[in-house]
């Protein structure tokens, strides 16, 4: 039975670890420092097998898991397929309570204060609709660059308990000062306010939102706050207790690169009696986080697979990691800032964007029309994004490179802008 440990994994990146070469043996104590050194970005890029037939610019989804940690998936799989019961009632216990440790480390929590679910929407779902403290006439408030499933989770509560939903649309021009003063007005006008959902890093347009400046707004009004970490955990260097925050839901296969179905939420400690438990589990203790999202049995695989993934991760360094990502950013954006009939959906203020930035051909606004544009850079240019609907402002285009990504793709979308700019209106 294969155990991988931190200290093995890191002491064993120029080795064989079960069978699994952890990395690449240049990556030992390494990690690239200078954002445009592509031989050692390069070095990094090569854990990661991702096809190079098109360009992969939509890396907000999930992440790629890096070789040698979907080695250790693949042979966590074959145990789980191996020894099954045996395994999963008996030694798996220990084996998760490892890797809850160490996620909870990854978080700057404790393991008692986070609990598993299969994604951030699932978690944030039930801290929302499981939240108690929400009665006929009381307010909650959301924005328009919250993911959808998370307001609509909001104005389920509210319909629920008989609530006022507040929605604010942010500012279409930011800055960080109008950012929170924007927050600052719809609190202050909202005097019977309890909860309220802030996104870290919007899935829409890429807002790195200033979250430690607007939870202070929100607990002097005496409501509680709860944070979607999920675009945001391990892109940019965070502590959860970092916001001040009573709730956060956030993803591990994002940019931790662990597999797919594993995440979590964290109740901050003292706090987990305002999230009822999940309706399957009414007689569950009000301090178990973990009763919160009742999950059943689901594939263990990507919790066992977290350790390794976070061994990884470490072998680059956090700070190295989002400059890297930020370059790649800048480098597109640079390129098409100012050109007539682009629209650049997010400033040039670091504090306020990560890898994701969206835009939009001038006046071309709707799902359909953004739709069409994104075919377009698939099959004319390959370069493979994505549209996003919801923001106030209309539909736009999402772009994010990842740590494969290289300067050559990014030029390239550039470029295709660029010859789209001139070309409007779209080619039908």
């Amino acid at each position: 039975m294969m155990t991988i440990s931190r200290r093995t994994a890191l002491a064993g990146v120029t080795a064989t670890l079960g069978g699994v070469d952890f990395g690449h043996p240049a990556l030992a104590g390494q990690s690239p420092s200078a954002t445009d050194d592509e031989a050692a970005w390069g070095r990094v890029a090569a854990q990661y097998p991702v096809t190079r037939e098109i360009a992969l610019l939509e890396n907000a989804y999930w992440g790629s898991m890096a070789a040698p940690v979907a080695a250790v998936h693949r042979e966590q799989i074959a145990r789980l397929n191996r020894d099954n019961s045996w395994y999963a009632r008996r030694a798996m216990i220990a084996d998760q309570a490892r890797a809850k440790a160490r996620a909870a480390e990854a978080m700057g929590v404790l393991p008692e204060e986070i609990g598993w679910c299969r994604n951030a929407a699932e978690g944030l779902t039930a801290l929302i609709m499981q939240f108690r403290e929400v009665g006929a006439g009381d307010q909650i408030l959301f924005a328009d660059t919250d993911y959808e499933t998370t307001q609509g989770a909001m104005q389920s509560l509210a319909k629920a308990r008989g609530a006022q939903v507040i929605k604010i649309n942010l500012p279409v021009t930011m800055t960080r000062e109008n950012l929170v003063e924007t927050y600052r007005e719809a609190i202050a006008g909202a005097p019977r306010l309890k909860l309220v959902l802030l996104t870290h890093m919007s899935h829409r347009n890429g807002l790195v939102l200033p979250v430690s400046e607007i939870v202070p707004l929100v607990k002097a009004r005496g409501a509680q706050v709860i944070v979607d970490c999920a675009q945001s955990f391990y892109q940019i260097p965070f502590k959860i207790p970092d916001f001040g925050a009573d709730f956060v839901g956030m993803n591990f296969h994002k940019w931790v690169g662990a597999p797919l179905g594993v995440a979590a939420i964290w109740i901050r400690k003292g706090y987990a009696a305002a999230i009822a438990p999940a309706p399957e589990l009414p007689n569950a203790a009000s301090d178990d986080v973990q009763a919160k999202v009742h999950q059943g049995t689901v594939d263990f695989a990507p919790q066992l697979t977290i350790p390794a993934a976070l061994d990884f991760q470490a072998l680059i360094d956090r700070q190295a990691k989002i400059d890297r990502l930020r370059y790649l950013r800048n480098r597109w954006v640079s390129q098409v800032r100012g050109l007539e009939g682009v629209d650049i959906l997010l400033p040039d203020d670091p504090a306020l964007y990560g890898a994701t930035t969206s835009f939009r051909l001038h006046g071309q606004g709707s799902p359909e029309a953004n739709i069409k544009l994104t075919d377009i850079l698939l099959n004319r240019f390959g370069i493979m994004t994505v549209h996003r609907v919801g923001l106030a402002g209309g539909t736009c285009i999402r772009v994010t490179p990842s740590l494969f990504t290289m300067p050559a793709e990014v030029d390239r979308l550039a470029a295709a802008i660029r010859q789209l700019a001139m070309e409007r209106p779209l080619p039908a």
